[in-house]
């Protein structure tokens, strides 16, 4: 037997993996041995390596001579998990449950029974979806019925992609496994429903909030996932400019008052009040938080779960937790008058409060406490700081290039007042580890408003939104669009990720 083992390099960005070849492996020996093959060759294998020392056991393991190519480990460990996707596995599921269908329907002339495994592959079906969906670092995956398929989209880094078809006979058997995991009501089509699925998927424990509603041509099925297993992000790591962190991590260390974190949904607000809690955590504090869901459990902080269904509402639960001799109170979201009123008044009574509210910007949040009915008098009084925030998608390290913007682009930078990047405009050209897209994770763009005395009188004199806003920004507050043009800048993301993500106020800065 032959043994070649003149390493070169191979750069996995433009190269893709024979799915012939990476079968001849298999998942678990590639993890093993940190080698993915590339290519069947005539008298040999190609296969990229971390270490050309394993080439003995690669010959092993194939029963074949191989070739080696030497890769980044971080890179070849990325395409294992590219190439070896459980969604490969779903065509065969999908064709058992074709071939199971026509048996149901030969069974039902016949008048015979159903056998208990007669669902077995839309079983597999969904799981493999969700275990692709977490390997993509997905937070939602969309089940849709159209005309005769049903179309499958992970949400990834805040933008959807088609992931699968699957045929349109198997939608309803897929709603109702996906149902039966969650504690919904199978029989119930006509209906919204919500539940919830807690699972270990590849080791890794897993919190699945559903939501179904009927549509035309069937019902569409929403899952949230959230990964029980990630990390909590502190404040560094969340992307904020550290003079802004610096002067955030003072306004949490007050003894009372109320910070919001304001944004739209997804714009990444529980995350950053996780991260705010991860400052104030200490045995000196009596913590408490009221969420829907729990999304991630702090083992020296009392959390409290919502559930309508037993009377645990928002309102009524800070009701409760005011009685439990709080320091620190986390209200997962500010929805209604009671809410709102009550935490203001916890604010004013001791507490420090942290919450979440759906704003535009910081200026629109204290408004937006005025519209549910809370005094002027009590909002300036309470409120303490704001935190408005948005996600922006960061240029793939791996394949980032200069490029020459569009007039577009170029139009819109001028619009904010914004001079072109020293370097040059930067973006990413697509490749295997961004899946084309150009982007791979997200960071936060955040505008921070603390309260001072200027904008609690007008607060109390009812000024207009823009009042509030000019004079933040006299007194130093850097707008959304302001951190992001400096992401632009400093080569992490693009103009038109920019214009995509930030919602911009008549080209007010």
């Amino acid at each position: 037997m032959r043994l070649r083992t003149q390493p070169r390099t191979v750069d996995l960005r433009t190269v893709t993996p024979d799915r012939a070849a990476a079968d001849l492996l298999g998942e678990a020996k590639a993890r093993e041995l940190c080698a993915i093959p590339l290519a069947v060759r005539e008298d040999s294998v190609l296969v990229a390596v971390a270490d050309p020392a394993t080439a003995p056991a690669l010959q092993a393991a194939l029963g074949r001579p191989v070739t080696v190519a030497v890769a980044e480990r971080a890179d070849i460990l990325a395409t294992i998990g590219r190439t070896y996707r459980a969604l490969t596995g779903v065509d065969r599921q999908v064709k058992a449950f074709e071939a199971r269908d026509a048996v149901r329907r030969d069974a039902a002339r016949a008048e015979a029974p159903a056998t208990a495994n007669d669902d077995a592959p839309v079983v597999h079906v969904v799981a493999l979806m969700i275990k692709q969906a977490l390997r993509d670092r997905a937070s939602d995956i969309h089940v849709e019925p159209q005309a005769e398929r049903i179309r499958v989209r992970y949400r990834i880094d805040g933008v959807l992609h088609d992931v699968l078809d699957l045929p349109g006979s198997m939608g309803p058997a897929v709603t109702s496994r996906i149902k039966i995991l969650a504690g919904m009501n199978i029989v119930e089509r006509r209906r919204p429903q919500d539940g919830q699925i807690s699972m270990d998927v590849e080791d890794r424990p897993v919190d699945i909030r559903v939501a179904s509603t009927p549509v035309v041509g069937g019902e569409k099925v929403v899952l949230r996932l959230l990964d029980k297993s990630r990390p909590l992000f502190r404040l560094p790591q969340l992307g904020m400019p550290a003079e802004m962190a610096g002067r955030y991590s003072a306004v949490l260390q007050s003894p009372y008052g109320m910070v919001i974190c304001a944004g739209p949904t997804g714009s990444g607000k529980t995350t950053t009040l996780y991260g705010s809690l991860g400052e104030l955590d200490s045995s000196e504090r009596n913590i408490m938080t009221i969420e829907d869901p729990v999304e991630y459990t702090m083992s020296s902080i009392n959390q409290i779960q919502i559930n309508e269904q037993t009377g645990v509402t928002f309102a009524d639960g800070l009701k409760s937790i005011l009685r439990q001799d709080p320091d620190v109170i986390l209200v997962g979201e500010v929805r209604d008058v009671d809410t709102a009123r009550i935490a203001v008044q916890s604010a004013l009574t001791g507490h420090f409060v942290l919450s979440s509210l759906h704003a535009t910007d910081a200026a629109s949040a204290l408004h937006r406490l005025l519209d549910m009915g809370i005094e002027n008098f009590l909002v300036a009084s309470s409120v303490t700081a704001v935190l408005a925030q948005r996600l922006v998608r960061r240029i793939c390290l791996r394949c980032r290039e200069y490029y020459a913007p569009s007039a577009e682009e170029l139009s819109f930078m001028d619009s904010l007042g914004a001079e072109e990047p020293a370097g040059g405009f930067v973006r990413g050209a697509g490749c295997n580890f961004c899946a084309q897209t150009g982007f791979l994770d997200r960071t936060g763009v955040y505008e921070l408003m603390p309260v001072s005395e200027g904008i609690r009188t007008l607060v109390l004199d009812s000024a207009p939104h823009r009042e509030v806003h000019e004079l933040a920004r006299k007194e130093g507050m850097r707008t959304l669009q302001d951190e992001a043009l400096r992401l632009v800048a400093e080569g992490v993301t693009t103009p038109a990720e920019v214009l995509r993500s930030i919602y911009l106020t008549g080209g007010a800065r």
